[in-house]
Formats: structure tokens, sequence, C-alpha cells
């Protein structure tokens, strides 16, 4: 039934006369265009509310997800949290979708988007600041100004509005709301407060758009009774869902790092100057917790990356550096007591007194416990040594804390199945039962997209790999004239093959790592036949319209480094009970990290691109089949040829023509 245009009531019209031909999506959007998935996927979601079940849906790109989901949810009735992976898919919904949804469907619909405090500034800090700023450089002093005179005309006080800000200006960690030196309700500017405002708005909402890690943040602290940072809610609906396992072990676990006691020393430092009460003794305290921290951090090993710190190697690490330990604990434990001991303390000293203590068992933990269902490791990235306590399985956490607790759960992405199932993502995330949707492409990628091996490479492992596979890829590039992502598995594989066709490639060469994620992106999309060299980080969440991307180049198989510490103690695990966890858990993961990454390339119905592996495994190896049927539909060759009468026999690839992304306020 089409839209008879009587009505615009979402309550009032079926799902076909709103998103169906002719139907009230069409007459909102001219450039709107049917899509049976969408539909499909609409009267899933409406479903699952009304009879309180789950659901799982892998919408692939071009389905129009976003309203499909948004709104069954508007019509349910229930309050609703939508959680996206970043912020910056936050700010889409809320800026695009949800105008759209206010203006032609629910003008009376409250929505508010949540964010954590690091985002909003604080406006008791700002204040206290007065004119003791303790800035650095004429930077500061302009930034400090123009944040003044724009906290007097913000609504929401969120640091996105800050565009002349840098990235990592440490004056924002000075400014900003973080509950670690938050005095909550005994704030003076509570009722003004940025964040408190946040929470109102969301109290009175009908959908609540969070991001995953705030999502989470929220969960963990409603399991240990502390509280709930989300207003209540019946009805979650994950967006980008195939990132939750992840999150959700950072939030159920444990960390601790080098940067959150030079943050505790600085804050005090901060404090006790802005009070005028900090005695020498006291700041004496402080610049000793800072050096006994830098003292015990600093013996961990210089090596970056990821390493096991299970009970074997802590014990070891603790005997040879006992003494830096207990001094570290010794200095946290004092500062702890003699801010306790100031005498009319202000509440922010309360408040640094206890992170103290709070800092001080962390450490504990995680140097002296041994927890059993957790895998301890370190980190050292830069500047900066973490230490932490991972759940080897969530499952039984989520089955219990989401799954039973919430009535209906939409889990939904472009990339959730293996092989056309569900099981390897419903055992993760202990999913028990739910309605199962693989919903079909709206692209035609037979005729879009050609899958490239090359059929004589020597096995990865084959020391002669490499340079072979460079050779490949000067190939590929010379055909597409450029306009490529090269994804790799790893840092030195990324470095060695940029090192290598650097001086053989005449087109601009970008490298991950010498500019910000965002600058290398804007850099790729302004420059003609560019190539990007980059890792895993680019694997998702990036788009690049027009003929600018028309190659995807994958040097392997993107199986997890089956020594990182997290990987291994899963592997670990599942082999001590019996199970196959190459099978179970290696192939599916990087199957699923595979679809990721070839979804940066066909991103609307007129878009034509090359998908190349360098990996001849899947061909070679058994569970090669899993990866070729988990793909979507493509045609495959091995002959270059067939690659370059490929690209030059059809249209290129160009910008969407409306039917995908029409134009408004709005992706549909």
């Amino acid at each position: 039934m089409a839209y008879s245009g009587s009505s615009t009531d979402p309550a009032t019209l079926s799902l076909r006369e709103i998103f169906g031909p002719g139907g009230l999506l069409e007459h909102c959007h001219p450039g709107y265009e049917f899509r049976p998935s969408q539909l499909e996927m609409a009267e899933l979601v409406e479903s699952a509310f009304e009879k309180r079940q789950h659901l799982i849906v892998e919408a692939g790109t071009g389905t129009g997800k976003t309203l499909a989901y948004l709104l069954p949810a508007i019509r349910s009735g229930h309050s609703v949290v939508i959680s996206t992976a970043t912020k910056s898919l936050q700010e889409q919904l809320f800026e695009k979708d949800v105008p759209f949804l206010q203006r032609y469907f629910a003008p009376e619909l409250k929505v508010a988007v949540m964010k954590g405090r690091s985002n909003f500034l604080c406006r008791q800090k700002l204040h206290q600041i007065g004119d003791r700023p303790l800035l650095k450089g004429l930077d500061e002093l302009d930034w400090l100004e123009r944040i003044r005179r724009w906290e007097m005309e913000t609504e929401t006080g969120d640091r996105a509005e800050l565009d002349f800000l840098a990235d990592d200006a440490d004056l924002w960690s000075r400014l900003d709301a973080r509950s670690e030196t938050c005095t909550g309700p005994k704030c003076p500017e509570f009722d003004h407060c940025f964040v408190t405002q946040m929470h109102r708005r969301a109290r009175e909402a009908d959908l609540v758009i969070v991001n995953h890690h705030l999502f989470f943040a929220d969960l963990a602290i409603r399991q240990g009774d502390f509280g709930s940072i989300l207003p209540e809610y019946s009805a979650v609906i994950f967006d980008e869902a195939h990132e939750i396992e992840d999150v959700a072990s950072a939030y159920f676990g444990r960390q601790i790092s080098n940067y959150r006691f030079e943050e505790l020393a600085r804050d005090t430092e901060q404090a006790l100057r802005l009070a005028a009460g900090g005695s020498a003794e006291l700041l004496r305290g402080v610049a000793r917790l800072r050096e006994k921290a830098r003292e015990l951090f600093g013996r961990f090993p210089e090596r970056e990356g990821r390493f096991s710190f299970e009970t074997v190697a802590r014990a070891r690490f603790l005997e040879e550096n006992r003494e830096a330990y207990d001094a570290l604990v010794r200095a946290a434990r004092r500062l702890e007591a003699e801010l306790a001991a100031v005498k009319e303390r202000p509440e922010e000293l309360v408040a640094l007194a206890r992170r103290a203590a709070e800092l001080r068992g962390e450490l504990a933990f995680l140097v002296e416990t041994d927890q059993r269902g957790f895998v301890y490791w370190y980190e050292r990235r830069g500047k900066g040594v973490f230490l932490a306590a991972t759940p080897i399985d969530v499952s039984e956490i989520l089955g219990e804390k989401l799954f039973e607790a919430f009535e209906t759960v939409v889990l939904t992405s472009a990339t959730l199945a293996v092989g056309g199932s569900f099981e390897f993502l419903k055992q993760r995330l202990g999913v028990r039962v739910a309605q199962e949707r693989v919903l079909r492409p709206e692209f035609d990628y037979r005729s879009q997209a050609l899958l490239y091996v090359p059929p004589s490479l020597p096995d990865v492992r084959d020391p002669a790999f490499p340079a072979r596979a460079c050779e490949q890829i000067e190939q590929v590039l010379r055909i597409t004239q450029g306009r490529a992502f090269c994804l790799f598995t790893s840092y030195a594989q990324m470095r060695d093959a940029h090192e290598r066709l650097s001086a053989r490639l005449d087109f601009p060469l970008l490298l991950q790592g010498r500019a910000p994620r965002s600058v290398l992106l804007d850099r790729f999309r302004r420059t003609p036949g560019a190539v990007l060299f980059a890792t895993a980080s680019f694997w998702q969440g990036v788009d690049v319209p027009g003929d600018q991307l028309s190659c995807v180049i994958v040097d392997r198989l993107p199986f997890a480094v089956p020594t990182d510490p997290v990987v291994a103690a899963r592997v670990r695990a599942l082999a001590e009970d019996g199970r196959n966890a190459f099978v179970e858990y290696q192939v599916p993961e990087a199957v699923l990290a595979l679809k990721q990454g070839f979804g940066r390339l066909v991103r609307a119905r007129s878009d034509r691109g090359v998908l190349v592996i360098l990996d001849n495994r899947i061909h070679r190896k058994a569970y090669g089949k899993i990866f070729l049927e988990s793909l979507p539909d493509y045609r495959i060759t091995g002959d270059l040829a067939e690659v370059e009468g490929f690209l030059n026999g059809g249209p290129s690839k160009r910008v969407g023509n409306g039917a995908n992304q029409p134009a408004g306020t709005c992706d549909v």
C-alpha cells in the first residue's frame, strides 16, 4: 500500500506506507529510492519491540539502516538508548537524522546526546583559574580567552564546538569535567553545570544517543551498585555492534597507567595553588608521588607493544622492583593522608584524596593479585605504560547484565555474520535467543567489484613474500593510477612496503603515523592519485566518496597477532575447554576484520573498484572457503589483465547519485 498523503503520524501508518514505493519517505525526500532490505529491517526491528525480543541483523552498506531502526524505535513507545561506535556517528545521528525525523514524523520527539564527561567544559574550573591561569605560551592565552567567550554563549559546553582547539591541547585537560575532579552537588556551579544539564535533557528524552564506551561504562557502574550514568531505559540498539566485545572487555576489566598518576599530581598542584592552601610539605608530597610513579613505570621494558603480565611475570617484576613499588604505594598513601588532614579543606581536596586511595588499590590489584577469569598484561605506547586485567570471556557478564536485563537489544552492523551465521557473535556476547537475519545487499557486487588474488605469490610466511608482494602492489597501483588503500596487519609490514615502493612509484604516498588520522584522510581525499599505507585502524569507519578510492589491497588475511596476551588467553581458554580455538575464534575474528576492510570500497550503487588479497591461503587452505563465503558475491580473478579490463571497461567509480545519498538533512 502506498502513502495516501493524509497523515504523517508514524503511529498510524504501516511501515510499508513509510518505506515502500510511493511511501512517506519518498514524499519527504524526492531523491529517496525504495530499498527492500531497508523495509525488511524496519519490520524486523518493530517486531522485536512488539514481541520484546532481541534482534541480530546484518545490514550492508546502502541499506539505510539508520532510519530502519530509528522509526520503529520512535513508534515503540519504549525508552530507547541508541549506542554508536564513535562520537562522530553520534553527531551524525543527532545533527542529520534526528532533525529529519522531527520535521516529518515526530515534531514532539525529544532526543538527547550523552558523551563522556571529559568532552565537556567545567565551569567551576574555568572560573577558578581567574587571573591565575597557569598557562603555557601565547597559544594557551588566546585559547583561554576564546573559551571564556564561548562559555557564555554555548548551550552544551561540548568541546566538539571548539574548532580552534588542538586535539592534544593540554589546556583542555585542565578545564574539562572529568569525574575524577568533580565535586558533584557540592560544587557551586552544579545547577549550571553542562554535565548536569546533559543528564537533565537525557532524563526527559524519548531517545538517548550514546557511544559504546559510555554505554559500557554505565553498565559496569550499574554492576557494582554505584548508581548509573544513563537514565533508565528498557531497550538498546547497537549500531556497529561488531565492536562491542572489545569495548565491554575494557570496561569490565581494570586498567592503570603512568598518565593517571601524572594527572593526579597535576590536578593536586592546580587545586592547591588555586585554593592558596598548598603547604610546602603537601607540594613536596605531590612531587614525591610523581617521582616514584615515573621510577616504577620506567622499570617496564622500553619496547612498544602489548605483552603478557601473568602470574610468573608479575612475581618476577615485583621481586626485582619491590623497592620502587613500595615507594610508590607509600607516596600515594602519604599524599592521601596529607590531603585528608588539611583543615577546612575544599571539596576538591577530598576528591583528590579519594583518587590517591583508588589508584593505590588499582595498582595493588594489577600487580599483586591473581583473579581467576582475567588475563593480565601491560602495554608501552609512546610515553605511556598501561597495566591491565581484561576478562577472558565477557559472554556471561553480558548475558546477565545486558541480554537478560533488558527487554529488547538490537545488534546491527554491516559485518556480524561469518559464513552466513551469527553463532560466533552469539557465543562471544552471550546471546541465547534472538531473531536473526542477514539482509540481501543493495549493491550488485558482481558488476561493481572484482576480487583479485595473485596466483603465483609465495606463502605469506616465506621470506620472499615481502619483495614479491610489493611487485604485485606496484603493478596493481599502476593499473589503478593510485587511488588506493594498502592495508597491512602490522606496522612493520606497512613500513617495509612503503619503504620498498617509495622510490618506485610516482603517486603521492601517505603513511599512517606521519600525521593524525583525520589529517591523513583529508589529504587522501584531496590528493589525486594518492595511496594510503595503513593498518587496522583504517579498516573500518572510513568513507571516501568518489573515484578517489578505487582499490583496496590487503597484504594478509587479518588474523589477530597470536602472541597478543588477550588473544592468547582466549585461545588457551577455548583449548582447555576441548574446543578448536582456531576454527571457533581466530578464523571468525579474521573474517569479520576482512569484511570491514573491504567495506571501504563499494559505498554506493555507482561505485566500482578492485579488491586485492595478496594472501593465497584464501585459495589453498580449507578455511579460505569461510572467508570467501562471508564476503559479498564478487567476481574473482587471478589475471591482472582482467583487473585492467574491469577498470577500463565500465564507468569509473564516482559519487553516489542521490538514490543512495538523498540530499537534505538525513542519510536515509
